[in-house]
């Protein structure tokens, strides 16, 4: 059972919380108040991996939604309630295509049907077969962030026994199984479908082979092997697996699972994947569907294919804290996963952990933030966004954090890369991300001549300010320029003074000019960060033409 820290606040207002992990983990409690037994056993959450391609975030979608509902559960039930979560990968599946992304797709032909761990590591190293590799790969990451879990490997769990009472069992009821399976197959798969797929003693493939005898007595099966010789095997001792379907319901009544989420690519499955686990003598487990992930393209994400986003290339720009939220926002719409949405993903997680410490109990329940770091989010830091040190990066030419820090440390004195630790971070990826998706877009264009002259007003106004101006009194410095100038005159918007308020093709005119962009941070805190001298500098450079000609 895992420690969870939550105050006495948080504790009276879970009942009343409407984050989703909330209401799912009291529907999981009153399903264990029906169950039999419900009441002292220890919950078992799992989430599946299939380990047919390298992890992609999809995968590590499943484990962090599971673990917020876990959590949730944890403090519905005031830490009373032993909890497991078991992260189960079907690497006894045999290999039924080779994948787009491994290094050399011919080496791999010879092992198509193998079970994944029988087929050789394409990528080399400790892993002696793909997958081992891919189910490392997975740890490796869930490791990294810091879950709480147990692997479980479906070859072990296999071979050593663990699902025999219930493939005997299967054997038993072999007939109750094939009448559930039956009628959602086609004509043609009907004549050949069995829900037992021996491991081949010859070849060592995954058959998909029709039984020509199931001995409930013996607890074995007898088919055709691909030698043409008939062959008798015991169902148990990892000599035969279950096809994925009935495999889900198997294991489900094996290990007692109460709750598992799945993609909505399964959802017409779950009644199935129920009866029969139900067949097998289980009760099915609450389920949560949630929707799939699309590329840029509005193509559902692949493994196989290796499109969207890998776990790497996101850390690589980005926290996981802020791959942690955009897996808890709306887990049940559709959402694009690609390059674009990592800045925004940033500063709505900043934006969440600022907003914290000011709510009371319930209002932090409903913050993702405590889901994600389980109820212990860290202090938030400077507010400085993602956005705006992009724009810094761009600006500076900096390749360097170092570089950065000197406008930071400016900003903000007594700010250091060990005092603001996820300020330091998000520096890093501010520079990484810059240079391989920012900067190559990035579009100078020469101003006309009303904005010649704004920006020669902008320049005086900036020269008149204080050294030292905070964000909001160059803010108001940017908004009085703009509403002297007919074209940037907003008469639908009111100014304190009672004139004309500033439309936003003012900031959408400097964005393009000095940033090269259409669109950019707050500028008066912008300004503010980069130093007034350095955005003079800028304006001037704009003047003269050297930034649209560069």
């Amino acid at each position: 059972m895992t420690s969870l820290a939550f105050t006495a606040e948080q504790a009276a207002a879970s009942e009343a919380s409407k984050a989703w992990p909330f209401e799912e983990a009291r529907r999981l409690i009153k399903r264990l108040e029906r169950l039999p037994g419900g009441a002292d056993k220890t919950v078992l959450f799992e989430t599946g991996y299939g380990p047919s391609g390298l992890p992609h975030i999809g995968t590590f979608g499943e484990v962090a939604r599971t673990t917020m509902v876990r959590r949730a559960f944890e403090l519905l039930t005031e830490g009373k309630r032993k909890t497991r979560l078991l992260c189960f990968s079907d690497d006894m599946d045999g290999m039924r295509k080779i994948p787009e992304t491994v290094p050399d797709k011919k080496a791999l032909e010879p092992y198509i049907q193998m079970p994944l761990t029988k087929v050789p590591n394409p990528f080399g190293g400790e892993y002696p077969s793909f997958g081992d590799h891919n189910n490392a790969m997975l740890r490796r990451f869930l490791d990294t962030f810091g879950f709480d879990y147990e692997f479980a490997s479906a070859t072990e769990y296999y071979k050593a026994g663990r699902f025999d009472e219930v493939l005997l069992r299967a054997v038993e009821r072999y007939d109750d199984i094939m009448a559930v399976m039956l009628p959602t197959l086609g004509a043609e798969r009907q004549a050949s479908y069995s829900p037992f797929l021996p491991i081949s003693p010859t070849s060592g493939h995954v058959l998909y082979v029709p039984m020509k005898e199931v001995d409930a007595k013996a607890g074995t099966i007898t088919f055709t092997d691909e030698d043409g010789r008939d062959v008798t095997l015991p169902v148990t001792g990892g000599h035969v697996k279950l096809q994925w379907k009935p495999d889900f319901g198997m294991r489900w009544a094996a290990l007692g699972v109460d709750f598992e989420m799945f993609g909505k690519d399964h959802q017409t499955n779950a009644p199935i994947y129920d009866r029969i686990c139900e067949i097998l003598g289980g009760v099915a487990p609450q389920h949560y569907v949630y929707e799939l992930f699309l590329d840029e393209n509005g193509e559902k994400i692949s493994k196989s294919k290796g499109n969207g986003i890998t776990i790497d290339q996101w850390l690589t720009y980005a926290s996981p804290e802020s791959l942690a939220l955009f897996m808890f926002q709306k887990p049940r719409s559709a959402k694009k996963l690609y390059f674009d949405v990592i800045p925004r993903a940033v500063d709505e997680y900043l934006q969440f952990l600022s907003a914290y410490p000011k709510q009371d109990g319930k209002q932090q329940l409903d913050n993702p933030v405590w889901h994600i770091h389980a109820a212990q989010p860290p202090k938030p830091e400077l507010p400085i966004t993602f956005g705006l040190l992009l724009n810094l990066v761009s600006v500076s030419h900096a390749h360097s954090k170092d570089v950065l820090w000197g406008f930071l440390a400016r900003y903000a004195p007594g700010a250091t890369p060990e005092n603001n630790p996820i300020l330091d971070r998000l520096a890093g990826y501010a520079i990484r991300y810059y240079e391989d998706f920012v900067k190559p877009t990035k579009k100078f264009r020469a101003p006309d001549e009303v904005e010649i002259a704004a920006l020669q007003s902008l320049d005086s106004t900036l020269a008149a300010l204080p050294a030292g101006s905070d964000g909001d009194t160059i803010q108001n410095a940017l908004l009085d320029v703009g509403r002297a100038i007919p074209r940037y005159q907003d008469p639908t918007k009111v100014s304190p003074s009672g004139g004309p308020g500033v439309k936003l093709d003012w900031f959408q005119a400097i964005y393009e000019i000095l940033l090269g962009q259409e669109r950019g941070p707050r500028l008066g805190t912008f300004v503010a960060l980069y130093g007034i001298p350095e955005t003079r500098a800028l304006i001037a450079k704009a003047l003269s033409g050297s930034l649209a000609t560069a």
